[in-house]
């Protein structure tokens, strides 16, 4: 049995964020949508790729980084993965900053009202929706715990879940491994992550269709 809320008994508790929270939140959506990726000046500061940087070139060499050219099998794979490890650090480490300054908290107080029109389920998912989008294991168990407490009914559920097994861990993968592509895309980093987050609710939606019409729940 889960923990935390009482069984038969779901507990909404109001989320409190403080103005610091909102101001982290803006800055988190700045700092990794790309939208100062093309200014000049001190702002290019709050630009993730800015910040990310990148790798010298090897001397004479200079269509080639460190990786080289022409590797394969595991030694280039490690390279690659080598490359990854700043960009990992970096975008995990801003949000940790993010949340410990109250705006994950803030972008779930902004997300409830508009969580039933947009899925069907109830602003009470808001916060495992959060959670879902940097740890499918945490998301995954706040969902166990919301339905064994009838915080959600089996619909509502099933919903929830099929919008979280599409690209689960949105936002550490993204940022993790998606971090590969950052240097070559030609549109601002936002616009990727905004199509994966189109698509898990356009899932979500067909799931909450289907359910709609060809079950029936008890």
């Amino acid at each position: 049995m889960s923990e935390g809320l009482p069984k038969d008994e779901c507990v909404v508790q109001e989320v409190k964020v403080s103005w610091g929270g909102y101001i982290a939140l803006m800055f988190a959506i700045v700092f990794f949508s790309g939208l100062l990726a093309n200014m000049t000046g001190w702002v290019t500061a709050f630009d993730f790729n800015t910040i990310n940087g990148k790798f010298g070139v090897v001397k004479d060499l200079v269509k080639s980084n460190f990786q080289g050219q022409g590797g394969f099998g595991a030694r280039d794979g490690f390279l690659f993965a080598l490359g990854l490890i700043p960009a990992v650090m970096l975008a995990l480490g801003v949000v940790e900053v993010v949340d410990h300054l109250g705006g994950l908290k803030a972008g779930q107080k902004l997300l409830t009202p508009i969580l039933k029109p947009l899925m069907g389920i109830p602003g009470i998912a808001g916060l495992a929706l959060v959670t879902s989008l940097q740890s499918t294991d945490a998301g995954a168990g706040m969902t166990r715990m919301l339905r064994e407490t009838d915080c959600i009914t089996e619909k509502d559920k099933t919903i929830f879940a099929a919008f979280q097994f599409s690209a689960g861990g949105t936002i550490t993968n993204f940022f993790s491994i998606g971090a590969a592509l950052f240097s070559i895309l030609s549109v601002p980093i936002i616009v990727p992550l905004m199509l994966i987050f189109t698509l898990k609710v356009v899932g979500a939606n067909i799931m909450r269709f289907y359910l709609s019409k060809f079950v029936k729940e008890a």
